[in-house]
């Protein structure tokens, strides 16, 4: 079986809320098939008190994270790019991209931003198992089996 975890960069507009939740929760739930960054179009100056709050109530604290701009990924290279923030992202983070349609909750009222939370949480739970299905898809080749190969 192959252990070999993909690495995973969530790209949002300000990476104070999407990117930063699908990160977190990429990390508690998936860290035996990937490796999680995140970051954003147009770096905010601070992680938005409503996400703050939101992943708390999972208990996930994101106190000490801050926005990071794809400019500060350097030459990082990601197997996967999943992209939510609704425009074109540089080319030159060369990987194979995703889209997800997600809206950007920083001006929503907390509710609102809590259903978001809920939605990226399970989108992540859902490319989260993708991976590892892939990851177990090599010990049936060979045996008939129609699985394309990675």
């Amino acid at each position: 079986m192959s252990t070999q975890k993909k690495r995973v960069l969530f790209v949002c507009i300000g990476n104070a809320c999407r990117s930063q939740m699908a990160e977190a929760f990429a990390r508690r739930y998936g860290d035996d098939v990937l490796i999680a960054a995140s970051a954003g179009l147009a770096p905010a100056s601070a992680v938005a008190p409503d996400t703050l709050r939101a992943m708390g109530d999972k208990n996930i604290d994101l106190r000490d994270h801050f926005p990071k701009g794809v400019r500060q990924l350097g030459r990082a290279r990601f197997d996967l790019v999943i992209n939510m923030s609704g425009v074109s992202i540089p080319e030159d983070l060369a990987a194979h991209e995703d889209e997800w349609d997600v809206p950007d909750p920083v001006f929503m009222k907390y509710p609102a931003h809590c259903e978001v939370r809920d939605q990226i949480e399970r989108l992540v739970m859902n490319l989260i198992l993708q991976l590892r299905k892939e990851q177990r898809a090599p010990e049936f080749r060979g045996q008939g089996s129609h699985l394309p190969k990675p």
